[in-house]
């Protein structure tokens, strides 16, 4: 799928045009279709022969659409194209001379200029058209409105005044639409309409009035709950003075509230409000809030006991006087801790994946010790990277590597005081390729050990990974194990 970024940068007339605020003038693309009650359509213009090209195009859901498939990376129609070049030209908007004849009735199509301000220039960089249904019917009150804040609008974005560029581009989840609720202020803040939608709102924060005719920062005055802190951003919001989104709380009840300031000819004339009661997916939020803050915990009390654990393995094999035995509990400990690393990890954020590259980094270091142990000097060194994996894929991964280290380090080598284990892991969309590589004796007659050590990574690495594992003499001294792991059943949300 074509996203609107290439579209602009194959297609662009322009030798760097500005993505970013091609994005933010569609971010709010479907506002303006609900308000106009029509398809709108962007055209960029471009070098080749068609002229322009759809960059985006939002169907209403205040009415039906009359288009079944969008124009997306389409050319302009002949129908439209004079018209298109006629307000890309003259600066202005031009209206259709005459309904153009659809399958659901007449369509009357409406080309805007799309101005920005480059310094202190304005120039026309695209244009809008809006494509609506006129069978002949008597509109609503709210549709009326609905259209001339559409109108608004649309004539702000012929001088360069929409979209507001000072207004934040946060995540737009849960944001305010048009039928959600809608406000319209005069330039002193008084409503002069307010939507059945938006009234239900402020009804259920205990507003038992009218709203209109009333100033909304007194009426948001008066229903503000004490209890509950109260945005800074919130006055500009309700006065319409801001580009900006605030919440309002109150008897348990939120309303999210995002002001559109109205300008014609550099002077404020009024706001849009848009209003949206946002209760339940604030409760949802601060659920998920608490069951993320409770899995940290989880995590970071399976840390704590994993190193008790290991603490009690550490002193056990102290007091052991058989070799042997000491030998299984130090190696049982450092297993142990391997793990807790990755739960000390994932106690630190919210998400249930890592950063592998920190977590084996982290692991590494057990290894100094056991190179102490068996008189020796060891050097690791990581090249590549392992990038992000989920807890399902760093736990076994990380005891699987932490045990070929240590293996490396025990049987090849042992008493060397030039000692290098290097880590190569290389990553692409499928798979995970890790090789560990060492300077030391080698395999004996070139055989895979049997030992426990052994047998745990053929486990964690075939069984727990799905993955394959390939132990081989290098070339010129030491050995080389080769682990790839599939990555087709990751999460890629």
């Amino acid at each position: 799928m074509t996203t609107l970024a290439t579209l602009v940068e194959q297609h662009a007339r322009t030798d760097a045009p500005d993505v970013p605020w091609f994005h933010r003038l569609v971010g709010d693309w479907q506002l303006i279709a609900d308000l106009a009650f029509a398809d709108v359509v962007l055209w960029l213009p471009t070098q080749g022969p068609d002229g322009f090209i759809a960059l985006s195009h939002a169907r209403p859901s205040s009415s039906g659409t009359l288009f079944y498939r969008d124009f997306i990376g389409q050319p302009v129609r002949n129908a439209w194209r004079g018209q298109v070049d006629d307000a890309f030209s003259s600066h202005r908007i031009v209206e259709a001379t005459h309904p153009e004849p659809g399958t659901d009735g007449d369509t009357r199509v409406r080309a805007v200029p799309v101005a920005r301000r480059v310094g202190g220039d304005l120039v026309t960089v695209a244009v809008i058209t809006t494509h609506s249904n006129v069978a002949e019917r008597t509109p609503s009150r709210q549709e009326l409105t609905f259209k001339q804040c559409a109108d608004d609008l649309l004539r702000m974005m012929t001088v360069g005044d929409y979209p507001d560029e000072s207004a934040p581009t946060g995540p737009r989840r849960g944001a305010p639409r048009a039928s959600d609720g809608l406000i319209r202020l005069d330039s002193a803040g008084v409503v002069t309409f307010a939507s059945p939608n938006a009234l239900s709102a402020f009804v259920r924060l205990g507003f038992r009035e009218e709203l209109e005719g009333r100033s909304l920062a007194e009426v948001t005055t008066e229903l503000i709950d004490e209890s509950h802190d109260v945005d800074e951003t919130l006055p500009l919001v309700v006065t319409g003075r801001a580009p900006w989104r605030t919440d309002i709380e109150t008897h348990a009840v939120t309303i999210s509230l995002r002001a559109v300031p109205l300008r014609r000819g550099g002077d404020r004339i009024g706001a849009i409000v848009l209003a949206r009661d946002v209760t339940e997916l604030r409760h949802q939020e601060q659920s998920l809030i608490t069951k993320d803050a409770t899995i940290r915990e989880i995590h970071h009390r399976v840390k704590n006991n994993l190193q008790t654990v290991a603490a009690l393995l550490r002193i056990q094999a102290r007091r052991t006087h058989s070799d042997e035995a000491q030998q299984a509990l130090v190696n049982a400990e450092r297993r142990v801790a391997s793990i807790a690393v990755v739960h000390d990890t994932l106690s630190e954020g919210l998400s249930q994946s890592v950063d592998f590259d920190a977590v084996f980094d982290r692991t590494l270091k057990l290894t100094s010790e056991v190179a102490s142990v068996h008189n020796a000097t060891v050097r690791t060194e990581r090249r590549g990277s392992f990038g992000v994996l989920p807890s399902a894929y760093a736990t076994p991964l990380a005891l699987a590597l932490t045990e070929l280290v240590t293996n490396a380090v025990e049987h090849g080598l042992e008493g060397r005081r030039d000692g290098l284990v290097r880590i190569n892991a290389d990553r692409d969309d499928d798979t995970l390729t890790v090789r560990v590589c060492d300077n030391g004796s080698g395999l004996p007659a070139g055989r895979v050990g049997s030992g426990l050590g052994t047998q745990i990574v053929k486990t964690l690495i075939t069984g727990e990974l799905s993955g394959a594992i390939d132990w081989g003499q290098r070339v010129d001294q030491g050995t080389e194990v080769t682990i790839s792991v599939p990555l087709r059943f990751l999460d890629r949300d």
